[in-house]
């Protein structure tokens, strides 16, 4: 009998083999708007490291998705908002703790096509087949401003019906590195993601609202205090060099 207690006593251990540390992880849900993925990865190597008692998980997407998601009730802690707009919508429905929340970092826009094509314009877009992707102004943050910009400098229609609408900014990035379309607008931030695509244009800040990038801790966070950590983490001028890495302005 004793044996036999001994031997359960052994399966029993094994079935529940994780360690108390790994029972004891809290796991945070970051929604972050795609134009973050490669910055935050390194973000969250660097955070876990040091927290190590907190796992980060995240939602990447067009920053006016997952703002519906949230709205919706998704399951999330902290917000990542390539958008003012998104975010201070958030805030004015309560769902995100004014207390812990602002802007923490700018990019800018530029004109991509293949790496291996001759540079083609805008100018010349108007007068041939080829295409042109924009994030979806409707929900991206990235093509409103694009579309803004193509507005400002009085392009808007003459390329408007060769758009192709992408539905965040790296699926502009995709559609130009698999040479589906001739040119895309993504932000300076996406050029570090990607040999296969070049810049032919930076375009100027004048012709476009600030591009500004949002953060705020969830109001329904199942863990506040965690993240609010990883908030103050993201936020810190101690991640200047890693978001400048990629792109970014710290500010």
């Amino acid at each position: 009998m004793t044996k036999r207690i001994w031997i359960l006593i052994t399966i029993l251990l094994l079935v529940t083999g994780c360690s108390p540390k790994d029972q004891d992880k809290v796991t945070l849900t970051i929604s972050a708007a795609a134009s973050l993925k490669d910055s935050m990865m390194e973000v969250k190597k660097d955070f876990e490291k040091q927290h190590p008692g907190i796992q980060i998980v995240f939602n990447f997407g067009g920053t006016g998705a997952l703002r519906k998601q949230v709205e919706q009730g998704a399951p999330s802690d902290v917000f990542l908002s390539a958008s003012k707009k998104d975010y201070e919508r958030l805030i004015d429905r309560g769902l995100i703790d004014s207390t812990l929340g602002g802007s923490f970092l700018t990019n800018r826009l530029v004109i991509i096509a293949p790496e291996s094509s001759s540079d083609p314009s805008l100018d010349a877009l108007s007068h041939s087949k080829d295409k042109l992707a924009i994030g979806n102004p409707a929900f991206v943050p990235a093509g409103n401003y694009a579309k803004q910009a193509l507005m400002g400098m009085d392009k808007w229609d003459a390329v408007k019906d060769q758009l192709v609408l992408a539905k965040d900014v790296r699926g502009v990035l995709t559609l130009v590195e698999n040479q589906s379309v001739s040119l895309g607008i993504v932000y300076a931030s996406d050029l570090t993601a990607s040999k296969k695509v070049k810049s032919i244009q930076s375009i100027s800040s004048s012709y476009h609202s600030k591009i500004g990038y949002y953060a705020g801790v969830l109001q329904n966070s199942k863990h506040p205090k965690e993240a609010a950590v990883f908030y103050k983490f993201v936020i810190s001028d101690k991640r200047k060099e890693t978001f400048e890495k990629f792109g970014f302005t710290k500010g």
